[in-house]
């Protein structure tokens, strides 16, 4: 037990006996508790193996290789479609957590195992994700612009694409191309 990590636990308004029940699991593991993203991060020698979190309609546990899991149970959630390696397993109350937690075992020793083997998640290049027109459009007549985005992480790239690319209309679109390119030149992402 970290106890950085305790003020996590007893912050928490919602979720704290899920927490603390899924907090024993990890740490009846190998895992070491951590405190990262200011989330409870449990790693196997430094890297990270599973994140407890909670929203407004859940808590998880969050397997940051949880794409390479088997999945037996079936009960692991891809949170997003752009979520390319990450898995979630979500509870709403602690009888569920203590009736999988055989499993939620399994699943967390498997997690260790993908980490002691060294597997890494192939993840999509930049060049997988879509260019909406309008951005390909304003690239082609601005080589600072496309400079000045070739430049930026992969990671940011991808996070221009995918904010452009929801955008169901062609002004949204462009006003939100618009609102981004001094981010770009200042080499952030949108979010940023």
């Amino acid at each position: 037990m970290n106890p950085k990590v305790d003020f996590y636990f007893e912050k928490a308004e919602q979720w704290q006996d899920e927490y603390r029940t899924l907090r024993a699991i990890c740490l009846e593991t190998s895992l070491t508790e951590e405190l990262k993203w200011g989330c409870p991060c449990y790693t196997f020698h430094g890297t990270n193996v599973v994140l407890i979190h909670g929203f407004k309609d859940y808590c998880a546990l969050l397997f940051h290789k949880g794409v390479l899991l088997k999945d037996p149970e079936g009960i692991l959630i891809q949170q997003t479609e752009n979520v390319q390696s990450a898995r979630q397993i979500r509870f709403t109350d602690v009888k569920q957590i203590q009736d999988l937690k055989a499993e939620l075992k399994g699943y967390i020793f498997e997690a260790i195992e993908v980490e002691k083997a060294g597997l890494k998640v192939p993840m999509k290049k930049t060049a997988d994700f879509e260019i909406v027109e309008e951005f390909e459009t304003r690239l082609a007549a601005d080589p600072e612009l496309k400079a000045a985005f070739e430049g930026l992480t992969p990671g940011r790239q991808k996070g221009y694409l995918l904010h452009f690319g929801q955008a169901k209309q062609s002004k949204t679109r462009e006003t939100r191309i618009e609102k981004s390119i001094s981010k770009i030149f200042d080499g952030k992402g949108w979010n940023e």
